[in-house]
């Protein structure tokens, strides 16, 4: 692979969460398993039919562009991309070609050519006699596509790049981008070569898993190395991707954009963006969440949690909701910062109440509770809602911190240890957990361990 350089470019497709599809006003209901239930003579294709535009799939690409940083088109318009395909009942597609609503752009460092707005296909099934039979409820549902520039070089980055594309259409609430139901739909163009330049590319198709990505690419890569090295040529075309055998296998000879005869639809409006209020940018820019990069800064910058527990909150979307709960009831940064840890090791929290959690984590703070009663307390929790500290009464968890009732045991494990004391005084730190961990054992966890050490260390000093 040293000698050769990969380069990947990504086009990926999801399908927008508007109450209707793209064209008219047949429900969009990606759940519906009753075939051709949601659909019209608009989405069948019927001749004589007019189509219309949906705002509201307008408005979605609209803010996906300006959270990734791309530039909002002032003019676009749609255009027919023709094909004959089953599944494509006009016999075109209603696309966007030179005039995409969003150019320019970038998601972790990759740069992005444009996004644009088009009609899903319908969707083909095959049984088991050789027939092939078409739903058509997901024809006509709003599909964005976004094509990056051929700027990726390894699977990792390529991978990387799909889950923070899907991240970010569920945080602005614009798609679910559920891989499994076909919602969102990964292509990736593979090129090798010996030099700088572009070789061939090879567009694999419908990669339906992140897993599926860096594998379809790591298996491309090597066949087409296998191919330059033994002084064959890559073959530009489409191929798919064979979960079982983890390996792509050729479909069909790749069309380039001439082959589509790309025109401006006749029934559709021209979109002048900046004549539309509610698409001003300033307007669309409001309606903007706090996006995920922004979310990781800020839990960053304020709570200083570790990167990898922030990658949870920002990914777990229902628990970064619960800890976002959990801070606005704390306000206090070292209940913050442990609550956190308590939260991530055991996600099980959520279904306790916040300020509970809050109550219980202020104890430990305060040297009421041991970590080890914490978790007994809060698992306590999770089957009925009562008083932290009530709970820590009855069962006898709560510390003691009075010193001189400390320091009377401290004395006693002193005196039946003096091996662990000898062995401490000669510099084995290890030995003061021993005799830290003997006298929390005398007071069956009763003990405060922060200041039994400190009791240890000033008695053995």
């Amino acid at each position: 692979m040293k000698d050769y350089k990969l380069t990947v470019g990504l086009e990926i497709h999801a399908e927008l969460a508007t109450e209707t599809k793209m064209f008219c006003n047949s429900k969009n209901n990606t759940d519906e398993l009753k075939p051709n239930t949601n659909i019209c003579p608009v989405c069948l294709g019927y001749p004589g039919t007019l189509p219309t535009i949906n705002k509201e799939a307008v408005r979605s690409v609209l803010r996906l562009g300006l959270a990734v940083g791309g530039d909002i088109a002032d003019y676009s318009e749609f255009d027919r991309k023709n094909y004959f395909y089953p599944d494509i009942p006009k016999g075109y597609q209603i696309s966007q070609y030179k005039y995409p609503l969003v150019q320019g752009g970038s998601i972790v460092g990759v740069d992005i050519t444009r996004i644009h707005l088009e009609e899903d296909t319908a969707k083909s099934q095959h049984n088991d006699k050789g027939d092939s039979l078409l739903d058509f409820n997901r024809a006509g549902v709003p599909l964005v596509e976004l094509v990056t520039e051929p700027v990726i070089h390894d699977p990792e980055t390529a991978s990387c790049f799909a889950r923070e594309f899907q991240l970010l259409l569920i945080y602005l609430g614009i798609s679910k981008a559920n891989m499994e139901k076909g919602e969102m739909r990964v292509e990736a163009n593979v090129s090798v070569t010996k030099s700088d330049e572009l070789g061939t590319k090879v567009e694999i198709k419908n990669l339906n898993s992140f897993r599926s990505v860096e594998r379809a690419i790591k298996f491309e890569t090597q066949r087409q190395i296998d191919l330059l090295k033994n002084g064959k040529s890559v073959q530009q075309e489409t191929r798919g991707w064979d979960e079982e055998r983890e390996e792509t296998f050729a479909q069909r000879s790749k069309e380039g954009s001439q082959d589509y005869r790309y025109f401006p639809d006749p029934d559709l409006p021209k979109l002048f963006i900046k004549d539309i209020a509610e698409f001003k940018s300033d307007t669309l820019r409001k309606s903007l969440p706090e996006l995920p990069q922004e979310k990781r800064e800020r839990y960053k910058k304020e709570f200083e949690l570790k990167d990898e527990d922030i990658e949870i909150y920002v990914k777990d979307l229902e628990l970064g909701k619960y800890f976002e709960e959990f801070v606005k009831i704390a306000q206090n940064k070292d209940i913050i910062q442990l609550g956190s840890n308590y939260i991530i090791t055991n996600p099980s929290t959520r279904n306790i109440s916040v300020s509970r959690v809050v109550d219980t984590m202020h104890m430990v703070v305060e040297g009421e509770l041991s970590s080890t009663s914490a978790k007994l307390i809060l698992k306590e929790l999770e089957e009925k809602d009562e008083d932290p500290k009530k709970i820590a009464e009855e069962k006898g968890l709560i510390q003691i911190s009075d010193k001189k009732k400390l320091e009377v045991v401290a004395k006693k494990v002193i005196s039946n240890n003096t091996k662990a004391v000898d062995e401490y005084k000669k510099g084995k730190m290890s030995s003061l957990q021993f005799l830290v961990g003997q006298t929390m054992k005398e007071m069956k966890g009763s003990g405060n361990p922060k200041l039994l050490q400190k009791i240890f260390e000033d008695l053995l000093s």
